[in-house]
């Protein structure tokens, strides 16, 4: 066998063993997940058999047992309206800030900048007790409104951050022509410069929304029996008398789809957002 026909074969053969690489990660890494889904389906003496079992009596009485007659249908609704909250109020007040520091000169604007990323730097721990006096005194301790005000003031900074660099990728030259035609600062951001910003938007709100949904701390300590969201409801589930692992498992799977459905949706402008800027 000549030189050449190893070079030609070993070309061919490359895409082929890159897909089943690719293919058996993927396995690797969905193995778990496929578990947990098949768990939530399980009856609890098919989850607690010392002989793991693939093939089983499908039911629905754990997802039944845990948002019909347990509490979870309702910190699914709160972890719904804190998560979609936060984003929104994160994106209404943090795309124009990020414009703004990219695109204005004022004086102190990097030490401005650097305190909104130090809200993001403190450790939320630091910020539980004095967010839970301040809601305490303002009546809204136990609340989704308090739990929701707590995630904007880390995925503030998130968004201001991830989308000044967005802004700054995108030429001002555009915002001079506009400009220069007649058109007012507020025209330019909102008909020029976000429309061409819709990846690194796409990015921010979903990524705000992944540390809104799976946050922990906050829901548990500001939003008490009220506010609630399904991770503060996990605790729940584990019990002096032991752990329900089949209304875990369900749980986990509902918590789970929000978020696929979420990147379904979006995953053009994520792969574009993701990699925007990376190549000049």
């Amino acid at each position: 066998m000549t030189a050449t026909t190893r070079d030609s074969l070993l070309r061919r053969s490359l895409p082929a063993l890159e897909v089943t690489f690719i293919i058996a990660v993927t396995a690797l890494a969905l193995i778990p997940f496929i578990w947990l889904v098949l768990t939530a389906f399980k009856e609890r003496t098919d989850i607690l058999s010392p002989d793991p079992k693939l093939f089983f009596s499908p039911t629905w009485s754990n997802f039944y047992e845990a948002f019909v007659t347990g509490e979870f249908d309702r910190f699914l609704r709160n972890s719904l309206i804190v998560a979609c909250g936060s984003v929104a109020i994160c994106l209404l007040t943090g795309l124009p800030a990020a414009y703004a520091f990219s695109r204005f000169r004022v004086f102190g604007e990097k030490h401005l900048f650097f305190y909104v990323l130090t809200t993001r730097m403190a450790p939320g721990i630091a910020l539980v007790l004095p967010l839970y006096m301040f809601f305490q005194t303002i009546g809204l301790l136990g609340t989704v409104w308090a739990v929701m005000i707590s995630h904007t003031t880390f995925n503030l900074a998130l968004v201001i951050y991830l989308m000044r660099n967005f802004f700054d990728d995108i030429p001002k030259a555009l915002d001079e022509a506009a400009l220069t035609d007649g058109a007012t600062e507020w025209q330019v951001f909102w008909r020029i410069v976000l429309p061409l910003a819709r990846p690194g938007i796409a990015v921010s709100a979903v990524l705000a929304f992944l540390f809104s949904w799976n946050e922990f701390l906050f829901a548990l300590m500001i939003g008490g029996a009220g506010g609630q969201t399904l991770p503060a409801g996990f605790p729940g589930l584990v019990t002096p008398l032991g752990t329900y692992w089949g209304q875990l498992a369900a749980v986990s799977v509902v918590v789970s789809l929000p978020v696929l459905v979420l990147v379904w949706f979006v995953q053009k402008h994520l792969a574009r957002g993701l990699t925007f800027g990376a190549v000049k």
